[in-house]
C-alpha cells in the first residue's frame, strides 16, 4: 500500500510494523547474516542458505523462530520450508505472508 508519505517504491508494508517492503528485505538479509553459521557481510538475495552460508537444520530452525518473532508471523508448513532456497526466498515468503495478513485484515 502507497500513501501520500511513501515515496515511490517504498510502499508499506503494514502488518510489518510500517516498514517498508526494503526495511523488510534489508531487515531479513540483516537476521540471516547474524545468524549464519558462517558468518560474514550481509548476503545477497540469491546467497543459497545452505552451500554459500552453511546453514543446518538447527540453523535453519533458530532462523525460521526468529523471523516468526520479528514479523509476528504463523509457523511455516513444511512444504513451503522445503521450497526455501536462497535469502530472495525468504525474503518473497516474508513478505507474501505479511501483505496477506495485511489484505486479510481489510
Amino acid at each position: 500500500m502507497q500513501t501520500a508519505e511513501t515515496p515511490p517504491g517504498r510502499d508499506v508494508v503494514t502488518g510489518a510494523g510500517g516498514r517498508s517492503e526494503e526495511e523488510v528485505r534489508s531487515l531479513i538479509r540483516s537476521i540471516v547474516a547474524e545468524l549464519a553459521p558462517n558468518p560474514g557481510s550481509a548476503p545477497s538475495s540469491d546467497a543459497d542458505l545452505l552451500d554459500d552460508l552453511e546453514y543446518h537444520s538447527v540453523a535453519l530452525v533458530e532462523l525460521a523462530f526468529t523471523l516468526e518473532d520479528e514479523f509476528d508471523l504463523l509457523p511455516i508448513d513444511e512444504a513451503t520450508a522445503r521450497a526455501i532456497r536462497t535469502v530472495g526466498d525468504i525474503e518473497n515468503h516474508v513478505v507474501a505472508e505479511l501483505r496477506a495478513r495485511e489484505a486479510a485484515q481489510g
